[in-house]
């Protein structure tokens, strides 16, 4: 199931791409960020026509048996509450996906919550759910390794069936009480990195709350210490169903030549986790931002890749790849519109 034949990206057509982009009107370079994005998506369409269809970001929404023990400021039942406002139209990534036309798709991964019949009946919702929370991973192991398959699986199905929806552009965001500690340690055991240093502030949590959650987490680490250290062992004992639906996601996306927009932090840790599985699924991701949650621009730098923006967000929902989408829709059309030397006469440099 995790064997996803995912190819590494022809460098067969960059020549063709840079002289296209080095024969526009303008200094070669000078557009700076754009000219590597256009690039980019020239290389995963493999083509001098590049194009961008039916854009869509998926909100993937779950909850946390780790909550219990206080890592987040927030209390669980935010999770539902916030899909219903998502389904209602009233969230920063609603604003933002409707002002530049991107669908939105929300995604009941595995969220501690009935949805009414009216509400999944709303064209956005898509009932998916695994679980309805996922275990304590302080004293348990989050999920079965088979609901995490299970969960890669189905989030594998619902990118292929919006990719037959004439989508070749796709945004990953999520929603889930206490997944930034889930984060965390997916970042420290797949990065080697200290889990001090990935661990952040969430919802907000103040310089004490902040100290429970690293020892909360150091302890839940030391009691799985013996567990094998493979992704798929990882994902299930620390993870959440959103952030395994998302692995499935991004891995099918890639899979299928989308371009993928990977949001903040926690979007960023299943980017982390498909790459230990594929790492050919960098050369599909555009990261839209880097977040102002603290371990993000380590896990960043692990993956050696540089963020669209920064704006110091860090709300999730996908909010950074909708901001992010017109400076991508900018870098396409120039490529695909702005006049050459030779077609609009104009003398090149000596």
């Amino acid at each position: 199931m995790l064997n996803f034949n995912i190819e590494k990206l022809s460098e067969e057509i960059k020549p063709l791409v840079n002289r296209k982009i080095d024969s526009k009107t303008k200094p070669i370079g000078s557009l700076g960020l754009l000219e590597n994005i256009a690039t980019r998506i020239a290389l995963i369409q493999n083509s001098t026509d590049i194009n961008l269809k039916n854009p869509h970001i998926v909100i993937f929404a779950a909850d946390h048996g780790i909550t219990a023990e206080g890592v987040s400021k927030y209390p669980q039942e935010v999770t539902y509450q916030m899909v219903y406002n998502f389904l209602s139209g009233g969230a920063a990534i609603n604003v933002f996906a409707k002002q530049h036309n991107i669908n939105l798709k929300v995604v009941d991964a595995g969220v501690n919550h009935n949805f009414s019949d009216n509400q999944t009946s709303n064209d956005r919702f898509i009932n998916a759910k695994i679980q309805t929370c996922t275990k304590n991973f302080l004293y348990e192991k989050a999920m079965t390794e088979t609901d995490c398959l299970k969960a890669i699986d189905t989030g594998a199905k619902i990118v292929e069936s919006i990719k037959n929806s004439g989508c070749n552009i796709i945004g990953f965001g999520e929603m889930g009480i206490g997944n930034t500690s889930s984060a965390a340690i997916l970042m420290s055991l797949l990065c080697y990195i200290p889990i001090e240093q990935c661990v952040g502030r969430g919802t907000g949590l103040n310089d004490a709350e902040l100290k429970k959650k690293v020892n909360i987490l150091t302890s839940a680490i030391l009691n799985h210490k013996d567990i094998e250290h493979s992704s798929l062992s990882i994902l299930s004992t620390f993870g959440g169903f959103e952030i395994a639906m998302m692995v499935g996601s991004i891995l099918k996306a890639a899979e299928l030549k989308m371009i993928i927009l990977i949001d903040g932090f926690i979007t960023s840790s299943a980017l982390l986790t498909a790459f230990k599985i594929n790492e050919n699924v960098l050369d599909y991701s555009l990261f839209s931002h880097q977040s102002n949650e603290s371990g993000h621009k380590l896990m960043l730098d692990y993956l050696k890749v540089k963020p669209i923006l920064n704006f110091n967000m860090r709300l999730g929902e996908g909010t950074g790849c909708a901001i992010v989408y017109p400076i991508i829709q900018s870098a396409v059309n120039f490529f695909n519109e702005m006049a050459s030397f030779e077609s609009a006469s104009v003398s090149q440099h000596v």
